[in-house]
């Protein structure tokens, strides 16, 4: 049986960007269920009460998107207990590693290198597509978890907004969630109470400056763009939603119609 949880949002001191994804209407009608689909930033940091609530969630398994390197910087998962933990990086620590060392300790022009000009922006939009064209094996394994049996669910990354952001959105389009409602909810991570706590190392004077922060953001917001970038690498590499997912992510009309039955109301 799925617990039923309220959907009033906890506060939780050492988790950034938790909810439940609930209310979220269908094309035909229907609403996501609240109490079997949850997002969130990384669990390394919770608190002991964090994890009472966490605990609380009759959750059955946590997807981890972090690789090797994130785990190394913010640390593993508080564990809760009877909950599986699957960790499934979506991206390689290799890849990007000295771009992102540059933006933890990079001094401005270094920064100016890398991130003006849209090239910041650019390279969130080239990851999305990656991670459409690319993961598909991981995405896969997700839906199919979910069909099966790890429902309660809570997906996570770093920040919770893009490896976490793009698998949920992948998992509300398998469901029917309407397009406006996914992008809505994939926004909700630019609440500042969400937001991503940026690591910089040197004095707060120049390593939190407003121009630091400006050439930052579009690697720490979630933007519409990024999102549509995603949704349009489906419909340019398969067509349609329909085939990515039977032939993209091996989810048949059966497999949708049982996930369907696991998180619709």
């Amino acid at each position: 049986m799925t617990q039923h949880v309220p959907s009033t949002e906890p506060e939780l001191a050492g988790v950034r960007n938790f909810r439940d994804v609930g209310g979220l209407p269908t094309v035909d009608g229907r609403r996501v269920r609240y109490g079997v689909l949850f997002r969130s930033g990384h669990l390394a940091h919770a608190t002991d009460k964090d994890t009472e609530f966490l605990s609380s969630l009759g959750l059955h398994t946590i997807f981890d998107f972090r690789n090797a390197a994130d785990q190394k910087l913010e640390g593993p998962d508080v564990a809760l207990p009877g909950v599986r933990n699957v960790n499934m990086p979506l991206s390689d620590p290799a890849d990007g590693a000295e771009f992102w060392k540059m933006v933890r300790d990079g001094n401005l022009d270094q920064l100016r290198g890398i991130l003006a000009d849209g090239k910041a922006a650019n390279r969130m939009i080239t990851s999305y597509r990656r991670m459409i064209k690319e993961r598909t094996a991981e995405h896969s394994r997700v839906l199919h978890a979910l069909v099966e049996d790890s429902v309660p669910a809570l997906m996570h990354c770093a920040a919770g907004k893009d490896r976490a952001g793009l698998s949920i959105a992948v998992t509300l389009l398998a469901v029917g969630v309407d397009r406006e409602a996914i992008l809505a909810d994939y926004l909700e991570s630019n609440a500042k109470h969400r937001r991503y706590k940026v690591r910089r190392s040197g004095s707060a004077e120049s390593a939190y400056t407003p121009e630091v922060m400006e050439l930052l953001s579009p690697l720490f917001e979630a933007r519409a763009e990024y999102l549509a970038a995603a949704f349009e690498t489906v419909e340019e590499t398969w067509g349609t939603v329909d085939v990515y997912l039977e032939q993209g992510l091996g989810l048949g009309p059966g497999h949708r119609e049982r996930l369907r039955e696991r998180l619709l109301d």
